[in-house]
């Protein structure tokens, strides 16, 4: 039987602002030197699963491209490319069809998240071959979590009495609050909803038909009217929009008869908020997760991660149980008891439409990426980074002339109509109002100083007259 693993790479991951940002969102958040992303793919591989469907927004489509390309074995992929979110409900139904037309309707999907942290991958293999077995016999699977605190963030499974094997699952319940948290941790039959997954294509599109048809019928119409490209599918937004903004809890998991818990072996955390972060680290004697060139003095219990595009040393004097998170444009200094609260900070920010909310400090793009080192009035430094073979799109700006030396690499930069080979140390100039491209012609990565001079240098000053990645 053929193993599907279906990676659900949404969410804006807000409550980690100020690393994870509206353009690189938690899935792509390194913890542990690869990134929950990459993690999630793996644990799909080591449960013998040979092929793998991403559903992840079109924005986010070159991110998880280079996730894969620097994994050593990367699985045979194909991307669902939603043009905007539509909860897991859509997500699974538009999987399990797409899996039905490119496999077969007895495919084992296992379903999971791409910003869970799941240390113990030979833990977590064993409870998936459980999973498995029930999911081969029609039923529908869902991992449970034994609750370690009575935490009111996760929705909760009840079960008729406790067990370290598989059951029936007598109820789903929503997210409660404290004391009936408590309530049920008490009773010992309960686990929390982990949002991992598994069963055949054909069993959830069955549920789907007869629980949630009208989720199903939309996501046929949005299938139905997609662009398939190679290993790419893309939605068409308004057959997409037409979709129902729910949960696969709500839609199916919560009405079917033929749910099954597996309850989990493995160490779980969805790294929900900086606390949750801090404990996938080891920590020191005083219990601080920090860089290794951190100054901790008088500290305990305090989380320090810093972004720099340079060496940076964070020192720490007489603090407890804090928050630190430095990045080149953004800063946060919470408390660990409010960093659930985080998310109040990055609405007040999306309210001003600040850009730190969208952008990352270093943006990615399709043909590399680009960071912004300094900017003041009349002038903005930026460092651009081009992989090898590709090239930005042909363009020209109305209120900025460009100031460019190449520090890494080889590269052509087409200024007009003409092309100079240019290599490390030597610089062109870009008149304003003037076309110009830049390529990567050599092996290894290109590495570019950009000084931007003009009356605004707003992203949005850019003619494009021509786009390798159809921009245009």
């Amino acid at each position: 039987m053929r193993l599907l693993s279906v990676v659900l790479s949404g969410g804006a991951g807000s409550r980690l602002w100020p690393a994870s940002r509206q353009a690189f969102p938690k899935p792509f958040m390194k913890i542990g030197g690869s990134t929950l992303l990459q993690q999630a793919i793996e644990r799909g591989q080591a449960c013998g699963t040979g092929d793998l469907m991403v559903v992840t927004n079109k924005d986010h489509v070159f991110l998880t491209k280079d996730v894969l390309a620097q994994m050593s074995d990367p699985p045979e992929t194909t991307l669902l490319l939603e043009p905007k979110g539509r909860n897991t409900g859509p997500a699974i139904a538009l999987a399990a069809l797409q899996c039905i037309k490119q496999f077969s309707g007895d495919t084992l999907m296992l379903v999971l998240s791409a910003d869970h942290l799941v240390p113990d991958v030979e833990a977590f293999v064993a409870s998936a071959s459980q999973a498995f077995r029930l999911a081969a016999q029609g039923n529908l699977v869902v991992f449970g979590i034994s609750p370690t605190s009575p935490d009111s963030g996760f929705g909760y499974i009840e079960v008729e009495h406790f067990s370290r094997e598989s059951h029936p699952v007598k109820r789903f319940v929503e997210k409660p609050d404290l004391k009936t948290a408590q309530e049920y941790l008490a009773t010992g039959r309960y686990y929390w909803n982990s949002g991992m997954f598994c069963f055949t294509a054909d069993a959830i599109v069955s549920a789907f038909e007869r629980h949630a048809p009208e989720v199903l019928a939309a996501a046929r119409g949005a299938l139905d009217s997609s662009k398939p490209a190679g290993n790419t599918v893309e939605f068409e937004l308004h057959a997409f929009g037409l979709q129902p903004d729910i949960s696969i809890d709500y839609a199916v998991m919560e009405r079917a008869d033929n749910v099954h818990v597996v309850p989990a072996k493995f160490a779980w955390s969805d790294v929900g908020s900086w606390p949750a972060v801090s404990n996938a680290h080891t920590p020191d004697a005083s219990g601080n997760t920090l860089p290794a060139d951190a100054v901790a003095i008088d500290t305990t219990g305090t989380h320090v991660q810093v972004e720099s595009h340079g060496p940076k040393v964070v020192a720490t004097l007489g603090v407890q149980n804090l928050v630190i998170v430095d990045t080149p444009d953004a800063l946060l200094v919470a408390h660990k008891d409010s960093a659930q609260k985080v998310k109040q900070v990055v609405d007040a920010l999306r309210s001003r439409k600040h850009e730190t909310v969208y952008l990352p400090a270093v943006v990615h793009r399709p043909w590399g990426t680009y960071a912004s080192l300094k900017e003041e009035d009349g002038y903005k430094v930026k460092r651009i980074t081009v992989k090898p073979g590709e090239s930005l799109s042909l363009q020209y700006h109305y209120q900025r002339a460009e100031h460019w030396v190449v520090v890494q690499g080889s590269a052509i930069v087409q200024i007009g109509d003409v092309e100079h080979p240019t290599r490390p140390g030597e610089y062109r100039y870009i008149p304003l109002k003037e076309k110009h491209r830049l390529t990567n012609v050599g092996k290894d990565e290109l590495v570019l100083i950009e000084v931007q001079c003009g009356t605004y240098l707003g992203e949005d000053d850019i003619v494009r007259l021509a786009d390798t990645y159809g921009r245009a």
